[in-house]
């Protein structure tokens, strides 16, 4: 079972969420300290198995007809772990959560608050964005900036302009990141009768306006001033990896597995030239 909660929570998705909070509360701050420490393994493994264990539960009738799912995309938890899932994505996250709480002050409460709530309601009834289009993509990019926003609050940041751009680009990539990632589940998920923003605006025009987000995401990045305006460059290999399916049918829409499996491995190095431009703002500052 603890097998079967490990590949639920997504190993290689854990640094999407621990990297965010950790790198904006040690920029801010420039200490490890405990709450860095907490935060961190609180990011990168209890809150991804509760944001997929959860998810993997409720999309149980969907897995099931989604090729895709059983591996490093998505677990398939077979119906006797539904419940052990939700209790140890409980019982996983309740201390650090605590910990949490007692290190940081009500602003922190609160950006953390939404943070959980997002992790909950994109997959639980009643309220169940996945099943909300627009709400759906909303509440998952929610989900990995609020790390982010959480650790910027937490260590005191102060807000400029340049840093609200720099979010707000964090958020149109995060949500380009999942509409792009609901092209290729419209036939599951249609035969499931789970709505998306992807069965609702249809396959080429999802990949489209994932398209746009990331090219409004790279603009942004150019308001951040030196060195954030380096990152504008990174919205081009997400561009290239999703303009070959621009045009791709719903029936047809499985094929854009291909460039989520791009997507995946771009992830890395982005994410690497980001950790650099961290690097270099930390010494320059």
């Amino acid at each position: 079972m603890i097998g079967r909660l490990i590949a639920s929570s997504r190993p290689l998705s854990w640094i999407n969420t621990a990297f965010p909070f950790a790198a904006a509360y040690v920029l801010v701050t420039g200490r490890i300290d405990v709450a860095l420490v907490v935060g961190t393994i609180f990011f990168l493994v209890p809150y991804n198995l509760a944001m997929y264990g959860i998810n993997d539960v409720f999309d149980y009738p969907s897995d099931l007809r989604n090729p895709r799912k059983g591996g490093v995309e998505g677990a398939l938890l077979a119906p006797e772990l539904h419940r052990p899932t939700l209790i140890a994505s409980a019982l996983v996250c309740a201390p650090f959560v605590v910990a949490l709480v007692v290190l940081g002050s009500w602003p922190s409460w609160i950006v953390l608050a939404v943070s959980l709530v997002a992790v909950v309601a994109y997959s639980a009834p009643p309220l169940r964005t996945k099943e909300r289009p627009f709400a759906d993509s909303m509440t998952s990019s929610t989900h990995f900036v609020s790390p982010a926003v959480y650790g910027l609050v937490l260590a005191g940041a102060e807000w400029t302009p340049q840093l609200v751009a720099l979010l707000a680009a964090f958020f149109l990539w995060g949500m380009a990141s999942h509409a792009f990632g609901a092209v290729q589940d419209v036939v599951p998920d249609r035969e499931a009768d789970i709505a998306s923003i992807a069965t609702v605006l249809g396959a080429a025009r999802t990949t489209r306006l994932a398209i746009g987000m990331w090219i409004g995401a790279g603009l942004l990045m150019l308001l951040t001033g030196w060195p954030g305006i380096l990152a504008a460059v990174l919205a081009v290999p997400y561009v290239i990896a999703a303009w070959p399916y621009r045009s791709v049918s719903d029936a047809d829409s499985g094929r854009a597995n291909g460039g989520w499996r791009w997507f995946l491995g771009i992830n890395y190095a982005c994410g690497f030239v980001v950790t650099m431009l961290c690097i270099l703002y930390a010494f320059t500052r």
